[in-house]
């Protein structure tokens, strides 16, 4: 079987209503969406890494470091849909999704996710989930928790305390899709839920397809406010690193 030719794209947004400029805030000196471009260049699999924005700020950023960038339209209601518009010019079988706030995703999680495709033609999409540590992410809304069914695809997410006793896992916001599935679920309007929960994942659930949550020992950070990122930047200087265990 030939490899896949996989496209990872970055979706970053200047204007975002937490936390405004947050892909250019600074963390160790860089800006955000660099520590993001940099972990995903570290992947093997990956034959392509593009930032997709609609800020000419961060295209002057990102060429910058050197990255490859797509300016995108900027009507597009997630990052999903703005990664759609890059993939839809692509010629790529896979498109993985990395969210430009996640600047300590490790580049094993991130090759975890694009395993099973290889040995599942079917697998349309993937995402990661890894076993919660910090009991106070229970009730925190920004930590998002994935619950699965024996076979490991998704069930239900919720920003809530997930039911049962712990553990549990929280998810990580990165997706895999072949690029056929991507620019079909991204013809499909936004599900009740994902409106609700504003959890984009739930369309795919509500219109009836599967995502396989692939589980990874490596855990990863959202920043969703300027405490987040103070967080990030006490873990990336090595006071604390995130909690892994052996692969």
């Amino acid at each position: 079987m030939p490899k896949l030719k996989v496209l990872a794209g970055i979706p970053a947004r200047y204007a975002s209503t937490r936390f405004p400029g947050k892909p250019l805030a600074l963390l160790a000196g860089r800006p955000l969406v660099e520590h993001v471009w940099r972990c995903v260049r570290g992947v093997i699999a990956v034959d392509r890494v593009v930032i997709a924005t609609d800020d000419e700020r961060i295209v002057a950023a990102a060429r910058a470091f050197g990255a490859d960038v797509c300016l995108t339209r900027a009507d597009h209601p997630s990052g999903t849909d703005r990664l759609a518009e890059v993939a839809a010019r692509e010629d790529c079988d896979l498109v993985v999704n990395v969210q430009g706030d996640e600047p300590l995703i490790h580049p094993e999680a991130i090759a975890a996710a694009l395993a099973p495709f290889e040995r599942t033609p079917a697998l349309e999409a993937s995402t990661l989930k890894t076993l919660a540590r910090d009991p106070a992410e229970a009730d925190n809304p920004n930590v998002v928790k994935v619950i699965t069914d024996k076979h490991g695809f998704a069930v239900s997410f919720t920003r809530t305390r997930p039911p049962g006793p712990a553990p549990y896992f929280k998810h990580l916001g990165l997706y895999v899709y072949r690029r056929d599935f991507l620019l079909r679920l991204t013809q499909l309007p936004p599900s009740p839920r994902e409106r609700a929960e504003r959890l984009e994942q739930w369309r795919i659930l509500e219109n009836g397809f599967r995502l396989l949550v692939v589980e990874t020992p490596h855990d990863s950070i959202g920043i969703d406010t300027p405490e987040d990122l103070a967080r990030a930047e006490t873990l990336l200087t090595g006071a604390q690193r995130p909690a892994t265990r052996d692969l």
